[in-house]
């Protein structure tokens, strides 16, 4: 778990949340939180997601293979 803390732009603390880790669906790992927060008076909905970098399994295919270019004319 990571305590994520939201400060204004004094650096007062308006609200935290407790990322659990997670396996998105795309097959990458990181942590997501969301929740409800108040600053001034007015109420926020919030939700932070952290994806680690380069977590998302290669598929078989992909593997090996060259990607085409994308603006390459074809024959």
């Amino acid at each position: 778990m990571i305590i994520v803390e939201m400060k204004d732009t004094n650096g007062k603390m308006v609200g935290s949340l407790a990322a659990q880790p997670k396996q998105f669906k795309t097959g990458s790992r990181g942590f997501y939180a969301n929740g409800k927060i108040e600053i001034d008076g007015k109420r926020y909905q919030a939700q932070i997601q952290l994806v680690e970098i380069g977590s998302k399994p290669k598929s078989p295919e992909s593997e090996g293979e060259e990607k085409p270019a994308e603006n390459q004319a074809a024959p």
